[in-house]
C-alpha cells in the first residue's frame, strides 16, 4: 500500500520555471511561494527571524503576487483557465 502524506507535483515540492527565461549562474524566475519567503526575510517586513517571533501577515500585494504565479503555473501546466 503506498500512501501519499504531503504532496506531490506542486510549484512547491517541485521547482519550475519558465524555459524561455532560464540562464545558467543566476536566480530564476520560478512558479513558487519564494515571493512570500523574499519579503518575510525583507527589511520591508519588520520581521526578526532569530527573535521567535511569528512572522507579520502578509500585505495584500504579496499574495496577490504569490497567487498570479500560482495561477499562472497552473494554466501553463494544464492549458485551461484556472
Amino acid at each position: 500500500m503506498i500512501v501519499l502524506a504531503d504532496e506531490v507535483l506542486t510549484p512547491d515540492s517541485s521547482r519550475y520555471w519558465p524555459a524561455a527565461e532560464w540562464e545558467p549562474g543566476r536566480a530564476q524566475p520560478s512558479y513558487d511561494k519564494q515571493i512570500v519567503r523574499n519579503w518575510a526575510l525583507s527589511p520591508e517586513s519588520g520581521w526578526d527571524r532569530s527573535s521567535g517571533a511569528a512572522p507579520p501577515p502578509l500585505p495584500p500585494e504579496v499574495v496577490e503576487r504569490t497567487r498570479s504565479r500560482y495561477v499562472e503555473a497552473y494554466e501553463l501546466l494544464t492549458g485551461e483557465r484556472f
